[in-house]
């Protein structure tokens, strides 16, 4: 990682302090390491008094097991005094740290990734699960734990679980959904899935033991599998048996696993 020659993140505070003490020691605390920060957003606005910043923590491997890995900063100006202040949070997946930035004022154009060789979305499934969390409307979910595990000593073949509560309601009996990000060995694109369950300790045990499919949300099922489902519930000779279940590219289908040790989410 050492020769990674990675662009700096432009903070624009250069002759400004920060408004107390106290700020100073936590925006050197957060950037202690931003030698290991890749850029993937930064927007200044056009008046100069806000800066928001979405960056990739190459470091945040050797951190604690579970650690995410995203830094989204918000930084503002107070030109007046020549002072500066700012907020930030750490977050799993770029979806979230956008919604993030989004909701601090950052229009939604600015919050797109740049033009960098980054890991795509590997189908329509994985960029409509991506939009949902991204505009999280209605403060529909929220985020109850995280945890971000790598494959290997490389560093590629990542994947992220993050859990969430829904609030929509056609989720009411299966409310807690656990979206699980798989990033390719050669960093070129990702899956995202989302699985519905009842309880988080039934998504924990899902996590755990993967003996079974992951149990899809039925919003992420093809359009056809949904038509067919739905003419099976209105028929009145369905079948007693429930209907099959459903596996889609990408899915994970592992017969063991470590378990996953979920971190709480930054709040």
């Amino acid at each position: 990682m050492a020769n990674l020659h990675l662009p700096r993140p432009d903070y624009r505070i250069d002759g400004l302090k920060a408004t107390t003490e106290q700020t100073e020691e936590d925006f050197s605390s957060v950037t202690l390491s931003d030698d290991m920060f890749l850029p993937l957003v930064e927007h200044h606005s056009a008046d100069g008094r806000d800066s928001y910043l979405l960056m990739y923590d190459w470091a945040a491997i050797w951190d604690v097991p579970g650690t995410a890995e995203y830094v989204a900063l918000h930084i503002s100006r107070g030109h007046e005094h020549r002072t500066f202040d700012f907020a930030s949070e750490t977050h799993p997946t770029v979806p979230l740290a956008q919604n993030w930035l989004v909701r601090r004022g950052c229009p939604d154009e600015a919050a797109e990734l740049s033009n960098i060789h980054w890991p795509r979305p590997a189908d329509a499934l994985t960029s409509h699960l991506e939009e949902q969390l991204r505009a999280n409307q209605d403060d529909r979910y929220t985020v109850i734990d995280h945890h971000t595990r790598h494959q290997g000593p490389s560093g590629f073949g990542v994947e992220v679980q993050i859990l969430l509560h829904d609030t929509a309601p056609d989720s009411a009996s299966t409310p807690y959904r656990l979206f699980l990000e798989e990033t390719t060995d050669d960093f070129r694109s990702y899956t995202v899935r989302e699985g519905a369950f009842a309880t988080a300790d039934a998504a924990h045990e899902w996590a755990r033991d993967r003996s079974c499919a992951l149990p899809i949300a039925p919003s992420s099922l093809p359009s056809d599998v949904r038509l067919a489902r739905a003419a099976r519930s209105r028929s009145s000779v369905a079948s007693d048996a429930g209907p099959p279940a459903v596996s889609l590219p990408g899915a994970p289908h592992r017969t063991a696993a470590a378990p996953a040790r979920v971190r709480r989410s930054v709040s």
